[in-house]
């Protein structure tokens, strides 16, 4: 066989594996047995070994490559990810509703329910339809790359399909979402082998960080899809409904899982729900709910988003699943607010899939009002990833040698009087230098979400704190590697990647940067809504061996040059801030804003920003806001634009510097309004805000 026969051949059995591969993993036809197959792949493999400059990537008999050496390359999402919020009972799925409703009152929505499959979220590239790139979800911006992994499992297609009349060349860049799964008897066979996984989502996420791809092979995984986004222009029509959505998926190549219904009520879920509660175990992979989203993309892009979730879907969670164990004594947790938690200390047990030993009592009240004692034996339940909670006592289960629980009147860490604010059912230690606050507020400090510093954790910390070679988070910065050198297990190396994790560290985007400082009532979102409502000025720098400098979707590496602001700019920024701004801000409510405003007047806390300052600490600020034609002017949006989506209007007015809020005031600039407004239109009329269609929006960004 000459070249050329050689290359029509290859081409005839690509196509026809990968047709075989669509009927059987995403139509769930079995047409043609598996020896068929294998003898087709073998004369395959046989061929591109004879002729290897024949041999492409997307060939079935590509799907397990070699072997990674080192760890993961972290790589930037095209579009950032985000996750579900979860609603547990009918009642929190109808605020659901309402909640939406009130957004959009004169919409009627239809929705779809889809199985939650209890798997791993991947997103994957496809270029020109080819499978470029597989990420993790990871911190929902940067996401580990697993393509090695993600290319060994056969219900992912490492070409797509081409629709009628289009061509591969024209699909532009595509991005899909899914989960990877671990069905209940692949897990079974596998810890059958000796492994020791507690539940399939483990496995699965064990598996698809396996730098041997032939491990991740070896493990059978499989893979659902549901969501996908266009990213550049392209000859694939965008979609109008999530049920489109998954039936183009299907068209295009992905297995898409069947399980899902149209809704014309919210009821017609709430049914789906309640008959999937009884017949989950028949299915061969776990699921914990169902997903509910709206159907149309219209509403979609209308209802849009918070910093951390969609509000047009939420996760309908199975109800908790419980346990019983025995409490063999209660402990007291200091907070690094100095709230004070009652811990139960648990006989390991296991609970939704994992091991637990501790269970959150509340407060004192709760204690008492469930009669908790040392050694009942207690009911728990662990809501989805929530800490596990005492939910009842089984006082038939008493021997009598159990013991009442009382409130010590003094910190368990620094001996101070507990004291009880009126209205509030916590106990707080008052005391700022209390060891267990201080301990607490630096793990948070440097915790994933915050700085993210490497390798800086609980026990690291504890020895730095007791040695008196910290005192609060600043002199974090100043630690050198002679001071490293005096703790345990810090040897050379180690004293090395520590300090160059800190010196990375430094240059901290704003909205993490103020989660960080553990402001009481400030969480993720509103630490987000804050930094969007600071204008600060900024400077450029070079960012070196940062996350954001590591690898581009197509593999460049190259330095990022960002706007960062200084920390004395922050503080007089904030400080001058009235009471009544802060409590305009979207998602601050009237114990929040007075938290923040009295703690940026409190000396201690002028005094660490001081020192951050002086350490060289420096605030990443978005590039779409740190300048614009829009800086400083606030925007709601209402109806239905004639050519932008909600989304990309929103995203247009925070690169050109302006901010979105969801509600109209008077510190609103302008209302951007489209076909079929609600009633924003009249409560901007009433206000004086002035009233701006697309066009003029438009005009305005020239």
């Amino acid at each position: 066989m000459d070249k050329k026969e050689a290359k029509l051949r290859i081409e005839k059995l690509k196509e026809w594996l990968n047709q075989w591969n669509y009927d059987y993993f995403v139509l769930d036809k079995n047409d043609v047995s598996e020896a068929a197959r294998n003898q087709i792949k073998k004369e395959l493999i046989e061929l591109e070994t004879a002729f290897p400059e024949l041999l492409t990537p997307d060939s079935p008999t590509q799907r397990v490559g070699s072997a990674l050496s080192g760890k993961l390359a972290k790589v930037k999402h095209l579009t950032p990810k985000q996750s579900l919020s979860d609603v547990f009972t009918e009642e929190e799925l109808k605020e659901w509703e309402e909640r939406i409703q009130k957004i959009l009152p004169s919409e009627r929505f239809n929705y779809i329910s889809e199985l939650k499959i209890d798997g791993l979220n991947v997103s994957l590239i496809y270029e020109k339809g080819v499978l470029l790139c597989a990420l993790t979800r990871g911190d929902g911006v940067y996401g580990e790359d697993i393509t090695h992994a993600i290319r060994t499992i056969e219900t992912v297609p490492l070409k797509l399909r081409e629709l009628p009349g289009m061509s591969l060349n024209d699909y532009p860049i595509l991005e899909a979402g899914g989960e990877v799964f671990m069905s209940k008897k692949a897990l079974e066979t596998l810890n059958a082998q000796g492994e020791a996984f507690a539940n399939p989502r483990n496995a699965a996420a064990g598996s698809v960080r396996q730098l041997d791809p032939q491990i991740a092979a070896s493990r059978k995984l499989e893979m659902f899809f549901y969501s996908f986004q266009i990213h550049g222009k392209g000859s694939i029509p965008p979609p109008v409904s999530q049920q489109e959505t998954l039936e183009l998926l299907q068209r295009l190549g992905f297995r898409v899982n069947t399980h899902f219904r149209k809704c014309a009520a919210l009821s017609e879920a709430i049914d789906a729900m309640n008959s999937w509660i009884k017949k989950k175990e028949t299915l061969p992979y776990e699921i914990d709910g169902l997903v509910i989203k709206v159907d149309a993309v219209s509403h979609q892009s209308a209802l849009g988003s918070t910093a951390k979730s969609p509000r047009w879907a939420v996760a309908y969670k199975f109800p908790a699943q419980e346990s019983a164990s025995q409490i063999l004594d209660i402990e007291l947790q200091v907070g690094r607010t100095g709230a004070i938690t009652p811990v139960a200390i648990l006989k390991p047990t296991l609970l939704a899939g994992s091991t637990v030993s501790r269970a959150t009592l509340h407060n004192d009240d709760e204690i008492h009002r469930k009669d908790v004692r040392v050694g009942d034996t207690v009911v728990l339940r662990k809501a989805g990833d929530i800490i596990p909670e005492v939910i009842r006592v089984l006082p038939e289960l008493r021997t009598g040698k159990e013991r009442p629980f009382a409130m010590p009147k003094k910190c368990p860490e620094c001996d101070t009087e507990l004291v009880r604010p009126e209205g509030e059912a916590i106990h707080r230690c008052p005391n700022p230098q209390c060891f267990g606050r201080r301990q607490e507020a630096l793990e948070h400090f440097v915790s994933r979400k915050a700085f993210a510093i490497d390798g800086m954790g609980t026990k690291l910390i504890e020895q730095l704190t007791e040695r008196h070679l910290i005192h609060d988070a600043a002199d974090l910065f100043t630690l050198s590697c002679g001071d490293l050198f005096h703790l345990d297990l810090v040897k050379e190396k180690k004293a090395e990647n520590l300090l160059r994790a800190i010196e990375k560290a430094k240059a901290i985007p704003l909205p993490r940067f103020i989660f960080s400082l553990g402001i009481r009532h400030v969480g993720e979102e509103t630490a987000e809504a804050l930094a969007a409502n600071l204008s600060l000025k900024t400077h450029p720098i070079v960012l070196e061996n940062r996350a954001e400098s590591q690898l581009d979707l197509f593999g460049e590496s190259k330095p990022s040059t960002v706007p960062v602001a200084r920390l004395r700019d922050f503080v007089k920024t904030l400080s001058v801030m009235p009471l009544e701004d802060l409590q305009t801000i979207e998602g601050f409510g009237e114990k929040v804003a007075e938290s923040v405003y009295e703690w940026i007047r409190d000396p201690k806390t002028l005094y660490l920003l001081q020192k951050l300052d002086d350490a060289g600490v420096r605030l990443i600020i978005p590039e779409e806001r740190a300048s614009g034609t829009l800086s400083g002017r606030t925007f709601v949006l209402t109806g239905t634009l004639p050519t932008l989506s909600r989304e990309h209007a929103k995203t247009l007015i925070k690169k050109n510097g302006g901010r979105v809020s969801s509600s109209v005031s008077g510190n609103t600039d302008y209302l951007l309004m489209g076909a079929d407004p609600g009633s924003k239109k009249k409560e901007a009329e009433m206000l004086g805000v002035e009233i701006i269609d697309e066009e003029g929006f438009l005009k305005m960004l020239e």
